[in-house]
């Protein structure tokens, strides 16, 4: 991938920001309701994220895209790692595996 303008800004997030979600809408106001669980997720387990609106900024939507080779929003990144969409968080919320994944980076969670 070619560094543009968006991936050099979409790396800056995400080394920028221990946990980051690419969402749709904000997490007060998430716009989907896939962006709704996974804010609403983190919130409830307590972990410290940025969540970026990607609605406010179309280039920066296709990109993200483009960056992570994942076609679908949200997308969460832990300590620079790709973790995934709503789906693979559910999963691994219910399974344990993300708190174990927060604590094993350092990650603030309850649980």
């Amino acid at each position: 991938m070619t560094d543009t303008p968006v991936t050099e800004r979409i790396r800056r997030e995400i080394t920028d920001h221990d946990v980051i979600l690419f969402m749709k809408g904000t997490p007060a106001a998430p716009q989907c309701g896939f962006s709704a669980h996974v804010a609403q997720g983190l919130q409830i387990l307590g972990v410290p994220f940025k969540g970026v609106d990607v609605l406010a900024d179309p280039e920066l939507r296709e990109g993200i895209k483009a960056f992570s080779e994942w076609p679908t929003l949200p997308q969460l990144y832990v300590k620079g790692d790709f973790v995934g969409g709503c789906d693979i968080f559910r999963e691994m919320v219910e399974s344990g595996e993300l708190v174990s994944l927060m604590k094993e980076k350092g990650v603030p969670v309850r649980g």
